[in-house]
């Protein structure tokens, strides 16, 4: 064989054990694609930092896990996305407390009514021994739960028709809850007529008058623009409300560790974020739903905490939770009831 074919086959050789080798540093496909479900709109904080965390995950982890968000419930309501992820078609979901409880009761006790008097006692608690009792509880469920809780603030009342400013005026209203019943058990106790609703149909029903109020932290009432359909808003911190990150066991341990690690962090450190956004945003809500037409009141907390004692809401609700999970959340409230 002559010296010149010797080299062309030579370097024909080269350059196709080259090309069966692995590109050096050509972006691969991810490994994973998983799905987080949002009910609330995209412009609210707790949708644009899971976005965030989604990016900031795909980063940390070299492109190995890739999250979609999908907000404004477009993978389904509140009660079908928890039935996803159990099931395992929806791998990531943030979800209140209170649909949570439909599967773990005890995931609703930090709404008890007119608990917690300030955000201060709420993460003592969520972020100490109360948040510890919780996540184990959905943990023996069959769900992983990220440690930190993300936050939707305080809960106000709207209405259509009168302001709220004592007990007396729920007398009777039509008043649209989350489904969950914590929310059942205390607007009954104040007299009102509540109904209960997903998110993704509140809107529609509070404009064709199904119902004539409703109650949220008042992110989402921007977010949600009800003040297109609600003309009053009380202010009457009646329940602090939060978010849980969860995600459908199977698919998180299909995860390496250390990508496992990378998501939790940060999925936990934008928690904290999104609070610190949310915290700082809450007086310019007020301002654009008052700029919006809303008419806004303040209300006596210790009013309609005297009308739950004499109703017996604080004794059924201890039944409810347990000995064990009220003694801690009186813990961090004090005695209630």
């Amino acid at each position: 064989m002559s010296t010149t074919r010797r080299h062309v086959l030579g370097t024909t050789a080269t350059v196709m054990g080259a090309l069966a080798l692995p590109a050096i540093g050509r972006a691969a496909g991810p490994e994973f694609v998983y799905k987080l479900g949002v009910d609330l709109p995209a412009v609210h904080p707790t949708a644009i930092w899971a976005q965030n965390a989604a990016e900031r995950i795909k980063t940390e982890t070299d492109g190995r896990l890739e999250i979609q968000v999908f907000p404004n419930g477009a993978l389904g309501s509140s009660t079908d996305m928890t039935s996803q992820v159990r099931a395992g078609a929806l791998e990531f979901l943030s979800q209140s407390g209170p649909v949570i409880s439909q599967l773990v009761p005890v995931a609703a006790i930090n709404t008890v009514g007119f608990a917690f008097k300030s955000e201060d006692e709420v993460w003592r608690a969520l972020d100490g021994d109360l948040g510890g009792h919780i996540r184990e509880q959905i943990e023996k469920a069959g769900l992983v739960v990220m440690d930190r809780i993300w936050s939707l603030g305080f809960r106000q009342i709207t209405t259509g028709t009168a302001p709220i400013r004592a007990p007396a005026d729920l007398k009777g209203l039509k008043i649209r809850v989350p489904p969950g019943a914590i929310f059942i058990s205390l607007f009954r106790a104040l007299n009102a007529s509540p109904t209960s609703l997903n998110y993704n149909e509140m809107y529609v029903a509070l404009q064709n008058h199904v119902v004539d109020a409703q109650e949220n932290p008042v992110g989402v009432l921007v977010a949600a623009r009800l003040y297109e359909v609600q003309k009053f808003l009380s202010v009457t911190n009646h329940m602090w409300a939060g978010y849980w990150m969860l995600a459908n066991r199977r698919a998180f341990q299909a995860l390496p560790p250390e990508v496992q690690a990378t998501a939790s962090r940060i999925l936990n450190e934008s928690g904290l974020k999104q609070r610190e956004q949310l915290a700082l945003e809450e007086s310019a809500y007020l301002k654009q739903l008052g700029d919006k037409g809303m008419s806004v009141n303040t209300t006596n907390p210790d009013e309609f905490r005297a009308s739950l004692i004499e109703a017996g809401y604080y004794k059924e609700a201890k039944t409810r939770f347990g000995d064990a999970a009220w003694s801690i959340l009186e813990k961090h409230t004090g005695p209630l009831g």
